[in-house]
């Protein structure tokens, strides 16, 4: 069973970084998709503490901007020359995972944005080269695609609707999963359950934070969730979201679950 798991760290700082890292050494999955890392001392700790246990991290630099980490407890291969199309190439990570099926996972930021004209053509230019990087991908490399991150967007049929909020180019990106072949993987296995992944200061729920699986994977999955505790214990201002798929993963290829971080050392 190949296990996935997202979740936006919102740049953690260094005096967050233990209390995320003593969560997610306590995750099982296979994959982590760190979403909005930063060039900090945070982010820095936390990843150095995989590599130290012997995980391969990939984590494109992006100096001065917010990026994405893929940690990985399986064997993967790095795929920079999937990610080079995009209009800011350190707001994603792919590699391609040596499963039974190999599995290439994309890992995505998303760039946010009000309605500041520089910040609309700075979202508007990333979502059209995400599209030109799906439409490149092979047919079968597409249908075996994991794609997952904090979008950044939500869908046209999300609840509450919040009219108004969203630019018509937003609500595309969807049109585009659905035409690469991509199926919401958690709108799959539980089609009549509204998800949110972040609340705003009123509580009010959005769906940011997705995964999304290929043509030949959609038979294969198996599970998922949205998890709260993060959110709920202040270690990010998001939920995670998980993925289990049926595929064969070689044990004697998986890494042992790295140290935990003890409460003493939280701060």
């Amino acid at each position: 069973m190949l296990s996935i798991l997202t979740l936006n760290i919102q740049a953690t700082s260094r005096r967050r970084a233990d209390a995320l890292l003593r969560w997610l050494t306590g995750r099982p999955e296979h994959i982590l998709l760190l979403t909005e890392t930063s060039s900090g001392d945070g982010t820095a700790h936390l990843l150095d503490h995989f590599r130290r246990a012997g995980y391969q991290v990939h984590h494109p630099p992006l100096p001065g901007d917010r990026g994405t980490a893929m940690i990985s407890r399986i064997p993967t291969t790095a795929r920079p020359d999937i990610t080079a199309g995009l209009s800011i190439p350190g707001r994603a990570v792919a590699a391609t995972v040596h499963t039974d099926p190999s599995v290439t996972v994309l890992g995505v930021y998303v760039p946010s944005s009000d309605r500041a004209p520089a910040k609309v053509e700075r979202k508007r230019a990333f979502l059209t080269t995400l599209a030109g990087t799906l439409d490149r991908l092979p047919a079968d490399e597409r249908a075996h695609l994991v794609l997952g991150g904090d979008y950044n967007v939500i869908a046209r049929d999300h609840q509450p609707a919040y009219p108004g909020v969203w630019l018509p180019f937003e609500y595309t990106l969807f049109d585009t999963l659905t035409a690469a072949g991509l199926t919401d993987a958690h709108t799959h296995l539980t089609p009549d359950v509204q998800r949110h992944s972040w609340f705003g200061r009123a509580g009010n729920g959005y769906r940011f934070d997705y995964l999304h699986v290929g043509t030949a994977l959609r038979d294969h999955l198996h599970g998922g969730d949205y998890l709260q505790e993060p959110r709920e214990q202040r270690l990010t201002d998001h939920a995670a979201v998980t993925l289990d798929l049926d595929l064969r993963v070689d044990a004697l290829d998986v890494r042992p679950a790295p140290p935990v971080i003890e409460p003493a050392t939280l701060f």
